[in-house]
């Protein structure tokens, strides 16, 4: 039960009647508004000694009294009629993941870990007046009012909520069925609406309660959750969006102590409806962690990735410019490492400048590892250290709202880890995983983005606009001009041109070739990444100096060396990113690899039907070099080349590519016997025994560990026993040519 005297959270079953309106009780718990002068009926004791008198006749003492002795306890708000909001197709197979038990093990792991109150009223007596943050005290959920509900949400969306206890069953399993597909993604019941308000109503006096110091902070165990709930729509298991409503509550009724809310969205999946209703709003400083998958994952559609909401782009718009933050996860799968970054790298700091006079998590915990929807791998350990820093925000006012989270045994750790936190548990000790690279790039394309709004987001980072405005160039651009002019001066090679119209815009200069390409006997096709770039900043400052600075390209050796025997030579270079007029952010985003593969391929494609399919000639070579040998693969399986090609190189530092098709079956034999493939000697794969094996067999190709790690090192060790293997490779009317080749390498 819960002891409505002494609103300590006690164990049994909650008497529902508290929500209904609980009268204020001598110590004045449920009450939302200050105390005159922070002070009430303790402000008539002068000394110690007549307050010590005054406790032990009244141990049930006023907040105002504990927040000066700095005795505030932590606030917890929970009610089993938010149970009531459950599937009502009960068919074979009624379970869902937003599962009603989700509120009753977390309230069951707090009572079993002592976090609540199991004694009797002496006890508790005794426990107010030694420790009263020993326990979380209770706040009374209540149904939300309309008028507090419509301050975010459009009246018909309420009517349309309303309207469902209205409904016979039969509408109500049609309507779940419908509604559980797609973005909407939502099941209904007959007492989902009367859930639906007393989980808004908690969330509004967990907020209030934390605003005016009833408590020093709280968790608010809710549910149906609301990030998704749109302002005129119900959406992914939300009704009514619960923080937007207990924020706007708090800054209307205590405008002078309420006025910025840092809402903190830490759910995997992104709180589209927080991000629309706050997206022009200077006042509410929306962060939110998910992930996005570049629009994929859900609220995202995956047959159209391109929706808005989610994606480090939306910083918000008008007043509201740099109050939106999303940091966008590439993938699932982050863990402790990737959190807790994000959290020093762009969190905290931005939180810090913005100054909150509260702070609401919407704590959704289906990022926790276990949690198969979110299939992330944040600790107990994480949740509580992130807590721990949203502290020491706001003076300490931290209201936590229950969000998602769907694995019972996940939701329920992660919450009494952020708990325990709460009350004022250190968080363990924790080793950090290293971060994933990709997100690490993440991370600083987000600060790039919000670095206009935010000085904590500028250093490092280059104001584009104004480089392009001073005639500044992006270094790969000016890499590749010198690339051909050196290769012009030295070779006397020129640009290709591709009659494409969107091929020539994006391989404009990346293609160059020797004047006697089209007479040659023999061609060497070489596909290769950008030189390479490598830089000592400086140790005092971090400044990059251009005679620190270096660029490595061990490609015009292996030109040198084809030119010298009178091989005709392609030179392909396959940048990451194709640079646009239009691109004015410091990191200009990288071509997803299915545009950037169908790029390559129509470019290798072209290539082989245009010019070498066409020539005369006795032998042609590939080499790939680093991640563009992609271009070597997608060449030999969309075009029948194996009768006209004499071997491949590949120099592989990445990702490991298999050789096969469903058309020519013979192709990855022909592949492994005509190939050499060369892979750093650091490359994951020799880590692993069974992925030793597994790129030994054919459709890698002839597998060769290199002892040296690098493109660049790779290809100056390899570069004699590349010729070598060519020369070998030739058509036996050349032997004579290739005996000379031979004798000079």
């Amino acid at each position: 039960m819960v002891d409505h005297d002494n609103d300590v959270v006690m164990d049994g079953q909650d008497d529902h009647s508290a929500t209904s309106g609980v009268p204020a009780t001598s110590n004045g718990f449920t009450k939302t508004e200050p105390e005159p002068n922070g002070h009430g009926h303790a402000g008539a004791i002068k000394d110690e000694k007549e307050e010590k008198l005054a406790d032990e006749k009244d141990p049930f003492i006023y907040p105002a009294r504990l927040k000066r002795r700095g005795l505030l306890p932590t606030g917890c708000c929970y009610d089993d009629r938010m149970k009531l909001h459950a599937n009502a197709d009960f068919g074979p197979n009624p379970h869902h993941p937003e599962d009603p038990s989700r509120i009753e093990h977390i309230m069951r792991i707090f009572k079993r870990e002592g976090l609540v109150f199991t004694g009797n009223d002496e006890d508790l007596k005794k426990v107010i007046r030694t420790d009263p943050r020993r326990y979380m005290w209770r706040i009374p959920a209540r149904h939300a009012t309309k008028e507090e509900i419509c301050l975010v949400h459009h009246p018909e969306h309420f009517r349309w909520v309303e309207d469902l206890s209205r409904k016979p069953t039969s509408e109500l399993r049609r309507l779940s069925t419908v509604m559980d597909q797609g973005r909407d993604s939502l099941y209904v019941g007959s007492m989902t609406f009367e859930a639906s308000l007393i989980s808004a109503g908690g969330a509004i006096e967990t907020c209030k309660s934390v605003v005016v110091g009833n408590v020093k902070n709280a968790f608010a165990v809710i549910r149906p959750p609301g990030h998704h709930a749109e302002f005129d729509a119900p959406m992914g298991f939300c009704l009514f969006n619960n923080v937007p409503i207990a924020a706007k509550i708090c800054q209307t009724e205590y405008p002078e102590i309420c006025r910025k809310v840092l809402i903190l969205d830490w759910d995997v999946h992104h709180g589209n409806g927080i991000q629309n209703m706050f997206y022009d709003d200077p006042n509410i400083l929306y962060i939110s962690l998910h992930v996005y998958m570049n629009g994929s994952f859900y609220p995202g559609k995956p047959d159209n990735p391109m929706t808005p909401d989610g994606s480090i782009e939306n910083c918000g718009t008008g007043a509201g410019l740099g109050k939106n933050v999303n940091i966008g996860w590439h993938d699932q799968g982050m863990g402790d490492g990737e959190y807790m970054a994000a959290f020093q790298k762009i969190v905290m700091p931005i939180a810090h400048e913005f100054g909150p006079d509260l702070v609401i998590i919407s704590a959704g915990f289906d990022a926790a590892d276990g949690d198969e929807l979110g299939a992330c791998f944040v600790s107990p350990t994480c949740y509580a250290h992130m807590t721990h820093m949203l502290m020491s925000l706001a003076n300490g006012k931290v209201a936590v709202c229950l969000e998602g989270g769907y694995n019972l045994e996940a939701i329920s750790k992660s919450a009494l880890a952020v708990a325990r936190t709460l009350m004022g548990e250190p968080p363990p000790k924790m080793d950090l995983p290293k971060i994933n690279k990709e997100a690490a790039r993440v991370l600083a394309k987000v600060q790039a983005y919000q670095a206009p709004y935010w000085e904590c987001m500028r250093p490092g980072i280059v104001d584009v606009q104004e480089m392009q405005s001073q005639g500044g160039q992006r270094l790969h651009d000016v890499v590749r001009s010198a690339q051909r002019f050196n290769l012009s001066e030295k070779f006397g090679m020129f640009p290709l041109y591709i009659q494409r119209d969107v091929l020539f815009k994006s391989f404009e200069n990346q293609v160059l070739v020797t004047r006697n390409a089209s007479e040659a006997r023999k061609l060497l096709v070489v596909i290769h990444d950008p030189p390479e770039l490598h830089a000592q900043p400086d140790p005092l400052d971090n400044s990059l100096q251009p005679h620190d600075s270096w660029i490595t390209d061990s490609i015009p050796q292996y030109i040198k060396w084809a030119i010298d025997r009178k091989i005709g030579v392609f030179d392909i270079n396959i940048p990451q990113y194709i640079t646009h007029p239009e691109d004015t952010e410091s990191f200009a985003p990288k071509v997803d690899e299915r545009t950037q593969q169908a790029q390559i391929q129509e470019l290798m494609c072209y290539i082989w039907d245009n010019y070498l399919q066409l020539y005369d000639v006795d032998d042609i070579f590939l080499m790939g070099v680093g991640n563009a040998y992609l271009g070597v693969k997608l060449l030999l399986i969309n075009r029948d080349v194996k009768s006209r090609i004499n071997g491949v190189v590949n120099f592989v530092n990445g990702n490991l590519r298999p050789v096969k098709s469903d058309v020519d079956t013979d192709l990855s034999s022909w592949y492994k016997d005509n190939s050499r493939v060369y892979v750093s000697a650091d490359h994951a794969c020799w880590a692993d025994a069974d992925l030793s094996r597994k790129v030994m067999k054919r459709r890698f190709g002839s597998v060769i560990r290199s002892d040296v790690s690098g493109l660049g090192r790779m290809m100056n060790e390899h570069f004699k026993d590349v010729q070598d293997w060519m020369v070998a490779r030739m058509r036996p009317d050349d032997e004579k040519l290739g005996d000379e080749m031979v004798d000079d390498a």
